[in-house]
């Protein structure tokens, strides 16, 4: 942690900081590995502070490094205004308008100044031991589909499914699931975030997009079956997401870095025969957030992918009312290519 820090403090040093109060959940966990949603970091040039609550006390003391003194929120204030800190950075991404008027009165005599997307940036990469996390997460998230293709029917309903899903994740060793699992059939594969409700499952397509958390880390996968036999168009739109996924993943194992360039290797191969039905971008970057930065689309003019990037590839087909295919990978940017911690079969799978 003590390399987050100092690496926080470099960025402060190039802002002119004299300390950064940091208020959000993720920033709080990424900095110490604890994960407290009540929780605040006050990190100044030459100490770090964790401001926990009595509920948290015990826990903070036992699990932060020595790098940062346990303090009570209440003490923040004498804190920042009894140590000299001119120039205070505070998350203008997360707090409030409230908020940041709470704490100007709080911190009366120092300057709130906006560090918007400091934190983010540096969250971008990964580190080996989050790529690890993220791969550990991913390998319950394989798992766990492989277990529904053996109760996959017509018998169950689209909740059943999701909840089987979180169900065995969690058994498995997951903290929690990523974020609300997507599990739909038929018609309802047409809508990219659909939800599944108590309805029986039908033939069809069948969607389901899913993760699991490990250390507070994300995994992100889709994958679309067939309940069911096929027909000949059904098959040619699901081949045509097959091919235009595995082209973006060659792009970038052939060291492809250019996020437009990769949302663009796999639209052009989807527009060709379904143009205006593929309307989300390539993929998004995943960590702490389920979706963070840098995304591969259309609008990411300039922005190129580095090395310890971890990005999902996930291109998608959606005729409204009729169905959809989402197929989606989760991969490590490495200096020559990539690491795909996706293991998951990609074939049509008709059940």
């Amino acid at each position: 942690m003590l390399s987050r820090i100092n690496s926080l403090r470099a960025k402060m040093a190039e802002n002119n900081l004299d300390a950064v109060f940091l208020t959000s959940r993720t920033s709080h966990r990424y900095f110490t590995k604890f994960d407290n949603e009540d929780g605040y970091l006050l990190i100044t040039k030459d100490q770090a502070f964790a401001l926990e609550d009595f509920r948290y006390v015990e826990v903070a003391e036992k699990l932060l490094s020595s790098a940062y003194a346990v303090k009570d929120p209440r003490d923040m204030a004498a804190l920042v205004n009894n140590g000299n800190i001119s120039r205070l950075g505070f998350e203008d991404l997360d707090v409030s308008v409230s908020e940041y008027e709470r704490f100007k009165e709080l911190f009366s005599k120092s300057t709130l100044v906006p560090i918007g997307d400091m934190v983010v940036k540096m969250r971008q990469v990964k580190d080996s031991w989050e790529a690890l996390q993220m791969e550990q997460a991913q390998i319950i998230t394989d798992m766990a589909f492989e277990h529904i293709l053996g109760i996959l029917s017509t018998d169950l309903t689209e909740t059943d499914i999701a909840a089987e899903l979180e169900y065995f994740m969690k058994k498995h060793g997951a903290e929690d699931k990523s974020f609300d699992t997507i599990s739909i059939s038929a018609e309802k594969t047409s809508l990219p975030h659909g939800v599944p409700s108590n309805t029986k499952i039908k033939k069809g397509f069948f969607t389901m997009d899913f993760g699991a958390t490990i250390n507070g880390y994300h995994s992100d996968m889709t994958r679309t079956v067939c309940i069911g036999k096929a027909d000949t168009e059904m098959k040619k739109l699901y081949n045509t997401v097959l091919d235009a996924q595995l082209k973006a993943l060659e792009y970038l194992e052939n060291g492809g870095k250019d996020c437009v360039l990769a949302d663009k290797t796999a639209r052009d191969i989807i527009d060709k025969d379904y143009k205006g039905y593929f309307g989300h971008s390539l993929g998004h970057s995943v960590g702490l957030e389920v979706h963070e930065s840098p995304a591969l689309s259309p609008k990411a003019q300039g922005k190129i992918l580095v090395s310890g990037n971890i990005v999902t590839v996930e291109p998608g087909i959606y005729i409204p009312g009729k169905y959809g295919t989402r197929i989606e990978d989760m991969v490590l940017i490495c200096e020559n290519g990539i690491k795909n911690f996706t293991k998951s079969p990609k074939n049509l799978i008709e059940l």
